[in-house]
């Protein structure tokens, strides 16, 4: 939670990207065309396992196995596929297999952005607060994403784990935030609708907000 004093001190505001800018589960449209009645599933299963291989890489060894987001995004996907769609395998052999990775993997560069996150972004340029992405996706990653959706000019910051190949929830990633921005965390805002996410962000120092996707269609 954040005090009202705390957030008037606020001088940076860092988003999550993914699932907070970009919504994740617009690819069920995509999903939906090339598995029927099983786009639903294979988002919310190609975002679970992404996440669970963030999670294990970060554990294990100190991050000695890094692997940059975009390639755990493809395995992630590989198995999402194989999961609700073994009997599809008949066409596997002849390349349908990596036709539809392929194209899932490349509407997953141009994710639809939350229709309030260009106000949001707008408004707190105009109140002169720096604004950021802290990330775990890989650099050219974000730049497509962020480009392809347009909030380039609003943002001030695109920051990715990759430097320290250590996703989050680990601290050496938060770390990065006011590195970059010159700000100290005490002064920084993290937004995020991942819940273990603003609960991290929070315990690295930062004042947090969680936007909850379950109770409100918001930016999240």
């Amino acid at each position: 939670t954040n005090t009202v004093e705390g957030m008037k001190k606020i001088r940076a505001v860092l988003f999550d990207a993914y699932g907070t800018l970009f919504d994740v589960y617009s690819i069920a449209l995509l999903a939906e065309q090339l598995f029927p009645a099983q786009g639903q599933r294979l988002a919310q299963l190609w975002r679970d396992k992404q996440i669970e291989y963030t999670r294990l890489i970060t554990t294990s060894n100190f991050g000695a196995h890094y692997q940059p987001f975009w390639t755990l995004t493809e395995a992630a996907l590989r198995y999402a596929i194989k999961t609700v769609a073994p009997a599809a395998r008949i066409g596997w052999d002849s390349g349908g297999f990596e036709e539809h990775h392929r194209a899932l993997m490349g509407q997953y560069r141009h994710l639809s952005v939350f229709p309030e996150a260009r106000e949001v972004l707008g408004a707190l340029r105009e109140r002169s607060l720096a604004t950021g992405i802290l990330s775990n996706g890989d650099p050219e990653m974000l730049e497509i994403s962020v480009r392809s959706a347009g909030l380039d000019l609003l943002l001030d910051h695109v920051i990715s784990v990759h430097p320290v190949r250590l996703f989050k929830t680990a601290p050496e990633a938060y770390a990065l935030g006011p590195v970059a921005t010159g700000v100290s965390a005490e002064q920084t805002l993290f937004v995020s609708a991942n819940s273990w996410d603003a609960l991290a962000a929070t315990w690295f120092g930062f004042q947090t907000l969680w936007l909850n996707p379950s109770c409100c269609h918001a930016m999240a």
